[in-house]
Formats: C-alpha cells, sequence, structure tokens
C-alpha cells in the first residue's frame, strides 16, 4: 500500500557537529521547502545534554578494543527532552544512523514521508553503546553498504530523499512519481535542446508529437536500461504483458554479456 506523505515534515537531528547540517540543507528543494514551511529542521547538539565540564559524549569499550564508543546518558536525555518540548507523540520514529540498520530504498523514503516528525541520531568514533540500539531507537537504516565517519551525511540523504515527497516542495509532482526507484525502474534516457549536438541527435520518437509512442519508447528504455544495469530490480516490478514481451524480444535478439552502454539504443 503506497503511503500518503504528511503535509509537513521535522527532522529534529541529534549530533556533535550540529554545523554541518547549515550550508547543504540551505541550497536547492530543503531550502524551497524550509521557506514555504513544509520542512521543519531542528538540530541539536547532543552535548548539551552532558553534565561533566568536559561534555563527554564517549568512553572506552568495556572488555577493551581499538575506538571510543558513544555514551548513552547524552542520547537518552537529548532524545526524552526533544520528545516533551516539541510534544511528540510515540508514533514519531527515533533513528539510529547505522551501518547495521536496514537499507534505505525508495519505499523507506515513502514510509517515512509518512510521519511529521522524525528524530535522526548521528552517532560517531567506533561505535555506539548497544542500549541506545535496543531501548531508544525505534529504527535503524543504513544508506549504503561502506564506511563514512559519521551518520551525518546519511541524515542528510535521507533529508533530502523525504522532504523531495512532501506535496509541494517539487515544482512538478509528476517527475517524483517518475524518479528512478520510485516506479521500480531506472529511468529512461532523457533530451534537451539542442536536437542535435556534436553530431549526436535525438531520438526522432521524442520529436515526434505522437505521445503514445513516447511513452512506449520511454517505458521500453526504461526496461531496457534496468536490465542491463540493475537486472536484480526487475524482480519486483509490476510487468505488463507488453513489458514481458519485449524482454523475451531482448534475450532472442542479445546475445553474450551485455556491456554497459554509453548511449541507450532506440528500442
Amino acid at each position: 500500500m503506497r503511503v500518503v506523505p504528511a503535509r509537513r515534515v521535522t527532522f529534529h537531528v541529534l549530533t556533535i557537529f550540529p554545523d554541518m547540517f547549515g550550508s547543504p540543507l540551505a541550497e536547492g528543494v530543503v531550502a524551497k521547502g524550509r521557506k514555504r514551511g513544509l520542512i521543519g529542521l531542528s538540530v541539536h547538539n547532543f552535548r548539551d545534554y552532558t553534565h561533566d565540564r568536559h561534555r563527554t559524549v564517549d568512553d572506552y569499550p568495556f572488555g577493551g578494543g581499538p575506538g571510543m564508543v558513544m555514551k548513552p546518558e547524552p542520547l537518552f536525555e537529548a532524545v526524552e527532552a526533544i520528545r516533551y518540548q516539541e510534544s511528540l507523540t510515540r508514533r514519531a520514529p527515533t533513528i539510529l544512523l547505522s551501518p547495521q540498520g536496514r537499507p534505505l530504498t525508495q519505499a523507506v523514503v515513502e514510509e517515512l514521508s509518512g510521519h511529521r516528525d522524525l528524530l535522526l541520531i548521528c552517532g560517531r568514533y567506533g561505535g555506539i553503546d548497544d542500549r541506545v540500539r535496543e531501548h531508544l531507537a525505534t529504527d535503524e537504516i543504513s544508506i549504503g553498504d561502506y564506511v563514512i565517519s559519521g551518520g551525518e551525511l546519511a541524515a542528510m540523504v535521507i533529508i533530502e530523499a523525504v522532504s523531495r515527497l512532501m506535496p509541494g516542495v517539487v515544482g512538478s509532482n509528476e517527475s517524483v512519481q517518475g524518479d528512478t526507484f520510485t516506479t521500480g525502474l531506472l529511468q529512461h534516457p532523457q533530451y534537451t535542446r539542442p536536437g542535435r549536438f556534436r553530431g549526436w541527435s535525438v531520438p526522432e520518437v521524442l520529436t515526434s508529437g505522437n505521445h503514445a509512442e513516447v511513452d512506449r519508447w520511454r517505458r521500453r528504455q526504461s526496461l531496457l536500461r534496468t536490465r542491463r544495469r540493475r537486472p536484480e530490480l526487475l524482480e519486483a516490478v509490476a510487468l505488463s504483458e507488453a513489458d514481458m514481451r519485449f524482454l523475451e524480444e531482448l534475450d532472442r535478439t542479445e546475445t553474450g554479456p551485455a556491456q554497459p552502454p554509453t548511449r541507450e539504443e532506440s528500442i
């Protein structure tokens, strides 16, 4: 079932580097959404919830080992204070950005867009006390199978992705609905003027004025591009009989391993 996005979403970010969120979120669609009152952003430094003069947020791990572990007390106090001050309901997720979390997909983004408030915990150092994971976070999300130094960039990815789904943030709702991964397929090739550039011409079908043929071409190009670059995505897409016939035709006509093309064919 498709989730209906909330009319407004507020992101409550917990980090020890609040300044990281200044410039990146002051540009583009997030900035437009904030200006229109459709997106709220509240960044909290959880060092403010420590009680020692050094504002300590990490300590050595029990049992030994390399690195430092983020302490539970500042995080619990920060989340509890934010929930109280902002009158957040229990429904508002508390998300730990973690390589151990569920992968961020467009389906997850759509799920998150249904909430009016999202709390995002940005970890740092060598890890985070597991009591945060077990008793504070209601969700864990990973943006990919690679290593970055903290959860701040991951939080920005979630903010950008969810913000795009808020009604009124992106100029055209059709452009959002046609995005890669929203349809389940990679997006078809896009062209604009000039119609001929350095000897390369735009496919004739796009200038024909025949909208049915344009739609057919775009669908086939999406299928072709997905089959060649991300074939595993096809397993989760609802394919029509026409789609199936097109893919079967490709199976018959293509021989040998497909190489990633520099330009898609006009099929």
